[in-house]
């Protein structure tokens, strides 16, 4: 089931701050501009890597579920994981039937395809994203 390592989350209360942190600390040259995802409650922006992203999120407005999360770690911090998988359906379902808690129910997220998510307490204590594979090229 488990496909390539997309992208690690990083939750943070300004993108702002945190690629210039990426660009002048660690010499990252490649980072997509900030958008907006209310429907998600944040606010996205990548930074590509040879192999894989980093995923910014910073809250968007007063209902964001990242409010929680800075709440306990005020300077931001790795939030989830995500893997990439064939097919989000097959993938929900073998989980849910493994006894796994999944999150809510699949939807579309920052690549442009289904996503679910899979509670930290299956997990090993770490958010785990599952996107449906992105049928273009990676970014």
């Amino acid at each position: 089931m488990i496909g390539r390592l997309n992208h690690i989350g990083v939750a943070t209360p300004s993108i702002d701050e945190s690629v210039k942190m990426y660009r002048e600390l660690l010499g990252a040259t490649s980072v997509t501009d900030k958008w907006a995802m209310p429907e998600q409650g944040v606010w996205v922006c990548f930074v590509n890597l040879p192999n894989s992203q980093i995923e910014l999120i910073e809250p968007y407005g007063e209902k964001s579920p990242i409010h929680a999360f800075l709440a306990k770690n005020p300077k931001g911090g790795q939030h989830h994981v995500c893997f990439e998988v064939e097919n989000i359906y097959e993938a929900r379902d073998a989980l849910v039937a493994k006894g796994a808690t999944v999150l809510g129910e699949p939807r579309i997220g920052a690549h442009g395809t289904l996503i679910i998510f899979v509670h930290p307490k299956d997990m090993g204590g770490m958010l785990v994203e599952l996107m449906e594979s992105p049928k273009d090229a990676h970014h």
